[in-house]
């Protein structure tokens, strides 16, 4: 049985996880899905690591970020029932517990307990893209609009 390490899930929903879950192995280069295709469900990392890849239009990807071990992925998209919006490929030979999008809505479902700890998941996975945007983009944020006494003078 796979160890939930280092994961961001409290023991208590890693338990219940554990019982709807199946180990996915890939190799180097293989993909754990792809941007567009319909969302299946979400992956912990066990082992290895995941390169996030967001398209660029020009029929390539850029690296978004690398995701190690505790990982989950997918999570946003499984959640809405949305696909996938960017192409997650194993980086080395990768473990995964994966939980398909049905059983993770039914176990939320009988746990509403494990509502808030999906919520606040959302909430980082958010935050982290914001200030990793913020990071790259030359741009500090919106400008402060002046005002009237400034624009006056």
């Amino acid at each position: 049985m796979l160890e939930f390490t280092r994961s961001r899930l409290t023991q208590e929903m890693e338990k219940a996880l554990r019982g709807i879950m199946t180990v996915r192995e890939f190799p180097k280069g293989s993909a754990l899905y792809r941007h567009g295709s319909t969302a299946e469900g979400i992956h912990l990392v066990e082992t290895g690591s995941v390169r996030v890849l967001l398209p660029t239009g020009n029929n390539e990807n850029q690296l978004l970020e690398v995701v190690g071990i505790g990982g989950v992925l997918g999570l946003s998209e499984s959640m809405s029932g949305d696909r996938y919006r960017v192409t997650a490929e194993a980086d080395e030979q990768t473990t995964t517990a994966f939980v398909t999008r049905d059983h993770l809505v039914q176990l939320l479902d009988d746990h509403h307990e494990f509502c808030m700890q999906i919520v606040r998941l959302l909430s980082d996975d958010l935050h982290a893209l914001y200030h990793k945007f913020r990071s790259v983009s030359a741009h500090p944020g919106r400008p402060r609009r002046r005002s009237l006494n400034e624009q006056m003078n």
